[in-house]
């Protein structure tokens, strides 16, 4: 366990420099484009600048744009004792508890460190759970608080989807701007093209990468913490027979979920965040 919290301490510093550095490569794209060195110091400024706002704001952002609310010990008291038993076995700090008004099921977890963390869980998951299931879902976010999945996953993709909008803004200068600038080199137009392009694929691929095998640990941590599998695959698999897509959308903070919250489509299934829970399943039971 101490092994694998160090390894992911080590990967968000080094997701955070990849980043960085991926960033600046596409302002370097531009600025050799343009012939204008200052493009490239701003893009550096900007990613280094956003990277740290990201580490310091990301949780809350996700709570935000979630739409989840502080859940109150006397409405969910039954939600806060499966907690205060899970953290006391887990030995992590009691997490801050929030609900969703969705009867979607389905739970995250967020923050930068085990002290400064926040679970939130669906109203529709606390609905269709027996306590054992409730237990495994949440043992499952705090596996993620424990193994400080949350900062790196909070870190990957709030990156991720700066690289989306940089990209995107980018294509769309190149595709609508300077069309009668003859000095601008073919072949510094087609780099940049090909990097524009590029980059959000390469992005998607290393938090698809990231975000899959984070879920099939936290699913055996939560064994591990319970004693037995038995509870999560119970748990997973009444996810499978209720989920539906969650009101309240962000493609952002899909990889936070236990399961994925957007609506399927075939894209979406290509590029989830989310392994199949079948196979979810089947890597627990084959562990018995």
């Amino acid at each position: 366990m101490r092994k694998q919290i160090a390894q992911n301490k080590r990967k968000t510093a080094i997701s955070i420099i990849v980043f960085v550095i991926f960033l600046t490569i596409i302002g370097g794209g531009f600025a050799w484009l343009h012939g204008d060195l200052t493009i490239l110091i701003w893009f550096f400024v900007f990613s280094l600048g956003y990277a740290v706002l990201q580490y310091f704001i990301a949780d809350k952002v996700a709570i935000i744009s979630s739409g989840a609310r502080k859940a109150s010990r006397e409405d969910y008291q039954r939600y806060y004792r499966a907690v205060e038993k899970l953290t006391a076995e887990a030995k992590i700090p009691m997490p801050k508890l929030y609900v969703i008004s969705d009867s979607a099921p389905n739970a995250f977890a967020t923050g930068r460190t085990p002290e400064n963390s926040s679970v939130a869980v669906t109203t529709g998951l606390l609905d269709i759970m027996d306590d054992k299931e409730l237990r495994a879902v949440l043992g499952h976010e705090l596996s993620h608080i424990k193994n400080y999945d949350i900062r790196l996953n909070m870190i990957v993709f709030g990156l991720v989807s700066l690289v989306g909008l940089i990209s995107d803004f980018g294509l769309r200068t190149l595709l609508y701007s300077n069309r009668d600038e003859e000095e601008n080199s073919p072949v510094g137009m087609l780099f940049v093209l090909i990097v524009l392009i590029c980059s959000p694929v390469l992005a998607t691929i290393v938090q698809l990468a990231i975000s899959r095998q984070r879920e099939y640990l936290a699913d055996a941590s939560s064994a591990n913490i319970l004693g037995n599998p038995d509870d999560m695959i119970s748990a997973l698999r009444k996810l499978d027979q209720h989920a539906r897509p969650m009101q309240q959308q962000n493609v952002a903070t899909e990889a936070l979920f236990i399961a994925n919250p957007l609506k399927k489509t075939i894209v979406s299934k290509l590029f989830s965040t989310h392994p199949p829970i079948e196979s979810r399943i089947e890597r627990l039971e084959n562990a018995k």
